[in-house]
């Protein structure tokens, strides 16, 4: 079992009962003396995507939880759910709507690079990769002059996802997003 201080970003542990994410960890060293580095997790259940935020000392202990990773693609949605292939062995997982959550929201045809958490030999969530790359399917039009200016304009992506970009943003632009955030990157 890892202490806290060797939990990385993306790893899997197992807290009361519950398996989480991990999706940040925040540091702080106390100024005065004898005071312990605490470290501050956000972190995500899986299956639900509860989101929850939880104060640890370094050497405290947490259980990795037995999880096992697969890399898939993401083929298609039906009545049953979300559909992805194993690259590996080609065979599908079917998740539901309520295990996917809003990474939904990132979710194209023909998607690779996107892992199937299974616990017990059953898929309870996806994890995406750190940035996708959407086309923008509507914007406002290009102001003059706002290359030199920043402000930002929403744009509504191929997904149906709502972001904020730049203003030099045209429709039909491929741009790069944060999965995490929902945040513009960068032009693809």
């Amino acid at each position: 079992m890892p202490k806290v201080n060797e939990i990385k970003r993306g790893q899997v542990v197992e807290h009361d009962g519950t398996v989480y994410a991990v999706r940040q960890i925040d540091r702080s060293a106390p100024t005065a003396r004898g005071g312990s580095t605490l470290y501050r997790f956000k972190l995500e259940s899986i299956p639900g995507g509860e989101r929850r935020e939880l104060t640890f000392k370094g050497d405290d202990v947490l259980k990795e939880a037995d999880l096992t990773r697969r890399l898939c693609e993401y083929s298609y949605r039906d009545a049953d759910g979300f559909v992805f292939m194993d690259s590996a062995d080609y065979s599908q997982y079917v998740l539901s709507e309520s295990d996917v959550g809003d990474a939904a929201d990132y979710l194209l045809g023909g998607q690779a690079g996107i892992y199937v958490l299974i616990i017990a030999e059953q898929p309870v969530a996806i994890q995406l990769p750190q940035s996708v790359i959407l086309a923008v399917a509507d914007t406002a039009p290009v102001m003059k002059g706002a290359t030199a200016s920043r402000s930002a304009k929403p744009a509504r992506l191929e997904t149906g996802v709502d972001v904020m970009v730049p203003d030099y943003i045209t429709p039909g632009e491929k741009i790069k997003v944060n999965t995490e955030t929902g945040e513009f990157m960068s032009r693809a």
